[in-house]
């Protein structure tokens, strides 16, 4: 894909043993501009490793990643990268911690903290900015964390199951507010989960990734109209999507428990 934003070409991984553990087996994946993409495969398979190996925290045995254009292999931070823990810290308050990234990535710390109060209302977290981490709930902590990953100025995101951890009401309202988010941004992003419905929900495109070592078994185009409401999961369509994407996972002995 000519002038893609994230371009995988036969990454090779395997953690030392004894014995060793291979984690990717020569996975090829791209990514176009503002495009979102899900990754979806069983637990252990190697999705968390190859958004570590894009962020520039791991460095793989064989095969490249690109961001936009550039090697990210060893190179942390050309983009920007939310793991599964949101990672705040204790002690600073919601606005400074939501402005860590930007100043590491090289915002001065008067214009993180502008723009960081510019977004907290629209990230929901207006009236908050003071609070500890430890006042705020679990999905305010998701948003606090999707807010500083989306302060860092960075095209692409790689987001590592941001709402693993939240109840499934939480959740329909983190998919509703990070597609209006998203949509306005118009970023590219890498989205890891285990859940097919929120993959076919927030996602213009779904990989399927194999059981350890990770490899693309089948990649399925998603496209219906944005925004796309709640009410999208009983479409006969989605329907008829979510079954096609369950087949494939099960062709591919890629299917979890929570899938």
């Amino acid at each position: 894909m000519d002038g893609a934003a994230v371009a995988i070409r036969g990454l090779r991984h395997a953690f030392p043993g004894p014995p060793p553990v291979p984690a990717l087996d020569g996975v090829e994946l791209e990514a176009a501009r503002g495009q979102f993409v899900s990754l979806v495969g069983p637990s252990g398979c190697g999705k968390s490793t190859l958004l570590r190996a894009l962020a520039g925290l791991l460095l793989p045995d064989a095969g490249e990643a690109l961001i936009e254009g550039r090697s990210a292999l060893g190179r942390p931070g050309l983009a920007a990268y939310m793991p599964q823990r949101d990672l705040l810290l204790p002690w600073r308050r919601a606005l400074a911690n939501a402005t860590l990234g930007a100043t590491i990535a090289g915002v001065g710390r008067a214009e993180a903290r502008r723009r960081a109060l510019d977004l907290f209302e629209r990230f929901g977290l207006a009236g908050f900015e003071r609070s500890w981490p430890s006042q705020l709930s679990g999905g305010m902590r998701q948003r606090l964390a999707l807010l500083r990953t989306f302060l860092m100025p960075r095209d692409v995101l790689l987001l590592d199951e941001p709402f693993g951890a939240l109840d499934a009401i939480t959740r329909r309202e983190m998919h509703q507010w990070l597609q209006e988010v998203w949509r306005r941004d118009a970023r590219t992003v890498l989205f890891v989960t285990h859940d097919v419905e929120e993959a076919l929900v927030l996602s213009d495109a779904v990989c399927v990734l194999t059981p350890r070592p990770a490899r693309v078994a089948a990649r399925l185009a998603i496209d219906y109209p944005r925004p796309r409401a709640p009410a999208l999961v009983t479409d006969p369509a989605f329907v008829a999507d979510k079954a096609r994407l369950l087949a494939a996972l099960d062709q591919h002995g890629a299917r979890s428990g929570d899938a």
